[in-house]
């Protein structure tokens, strides 16, 4: 089976606040899983234009929205790390905690940008997880965008104030010590 993605609300709403979510759809075509917490998140006032673009993705079939039942071990699991996590570890944001809870049932990858609160989690589960810098990365590999391209995104989206984890993309490139 071919891994899907489980999106928290920050590393999909990085795409969705410069229109790079046909990024996420050229590299992970069918494979979007976006939880039900997070697509709530979206619905916050503020953001709910954002929550438009993903119904739209919707609609268009290119991302799926997936609930955690109530009852089930897996909304233990979720309750615990947004509500009483176990001593030593922090208490983490629902969509993150949702995304975190599926890719560890469906074998899935996490992308996030939240590193400081799941790390830990991610660990322990033994996941895999992507960023949005993977991402962006991923698609200047897959010649999706240019080195510019991937600047102008990446400035784009640290006026949305996204955190990424470096000033630029070239800095984040040379940083991986790629050729910029």
């Amino acid at each position: 089976m071919t891994e899907v993605l489980f999106f928290d609300t920050d590393c999909l709403s990085a795409f969705l606040w410069v229109r790079g979510e046909s990024l996420l759809t050229k590299l992970y075509p069918g494979r979007i899983v976006v939880p039900g917490q997070v697509y709530a998140e979206l619905a916050y006032p503020g953001v709910s234009h954002l929550k438009k673009r993903v119904d739209n993705m919707l609609t268009r079939r290119e991302l799926v929205i997936w609930s955690i039942p109530v009852g089930s071990c897996e909304f233990e699991l979720y309750h615990q790390l947004t509500v009483s996590p176990r001593a030593g570890h922090p208490l983490i944001g629902k969509g993150e905690a949702a995304a975190l809870v599926m890719a560890k049932k469906y074998d899935g990858i996490i992308a996030s940008n939240n590193l400081r609160d799941i790390t830990d989690y991610v660990k322990e589960f033994e996941l895999r997880f992507l960023t949005t810098a993977d991402i962006l990365v991923e698609a200047l590999d897959k010649q999706l965008i240019t080195i510019a391209e991937g600047e102008r995104l990446w400035q784009e989206m640290l006026r949305k104030r996204r955190k990424l984890g470096a000033v630029s993309f070239k800095d984040h490139l040379r940083h991986l010590k790629r050729n910029v």
